[in-house]
């Protein structure tokens, strides 16, 4: 699993990051909001922790930010603000949780796998679309203008990675983690070739969609 950590408190965010690298998670810490948005745009979480008072961007805007460009991540605000007025405000901002400092690890923990087993959406839980292509992520059925395909289990992930983020380029490394998990040893032509079996998935639909190939860093779905 791989978590965006967005948190200005060097010593909390140090130990956070200790704590969940230990217990076998990917991730990517940021200390601004600035920085924060352009990781949470680019790359694929399955889980955000983000501060609710940072330099640059704050929190909560920052949240109605990926909420407005569609990004459906779990999102889960820490923050010392503990007023019910606060958690409200968070709430509707689009946060899935609300975890009020000074906490406990274990309760971080328990958050994580809290959000991570709610559909995100009741339309997300039955599809992903994007353009002329939908994949049902339940049955790893694509389909497309001209019919549908079952997808391997690897396709399968890589496609709804790509479905969740059209149009922008995700890394190499963002992929390899996201299908193989933090820990594989993966070589590298590994996910070239899924990611060739996939083209020719989406040409047997007949989709207009094309993944392009972004030299030294990684692919895109984007239309024809």
């Amino acid at each position: 699993m791989r978590i965006l950590l967005v948190e200005d408190e060097p010593m909390l965010a140090k130990s956070l990051k200790f704590q969940l690298e230990k217990e076998g998670f990917a991730v990517d810490l940021c200390n601004n909001g600035d920085d924060g948005l352009h990781y949470a745009l680019e790359a694929v979480y399955d889980v955000v922790l983000l501060d609710r008072m940072l330099p640059g961007i704050d929190g909560v805007t920052l949240l109605k930010e990926l909420r407005t460009r569609g990004k459906n991540v779990p999102i889960i605000l820490l923050t010392a603000l503990g007023s019910l007025g606060d958690k409200i405000q968070g709430l509707d901002a689009g946060a899935d949780d609300y975890v009020v400092k000074p906490f406990a690890f274990e309760e971080i923990l328990a958050r994580i796998r809290c959000v991570n087993r709610r559909p995100r959406t009741w339309e997300e839980s039955l599809t992903f679309s994007f353009g002329d292509l939908q994949m049902e992520p339940n049955g790893k059925l694509l389909k497309g203008p001209g019919g549908s395909c079952e997808l391997s289990k690897r396709e399968a992930e890589l496609m709804e990675a790509f479905l969740r983020n059209p149009g922008q380029t995700l890394p190499r490394e963002t992929l390899i983690v996201r299908v193989w998990g933090p820990d594989a040893d993966v070589e590298a032509g590994n996910l070239d070739n899924y990611i060739h079996f996939l083209r020719r998935r989406i040409r047997f639909v007949k989709s207009t969609l094309k993944v392009t190939t972004q030299r030294g860093v990684g692919y895109r779905l984007e239309r024809g």
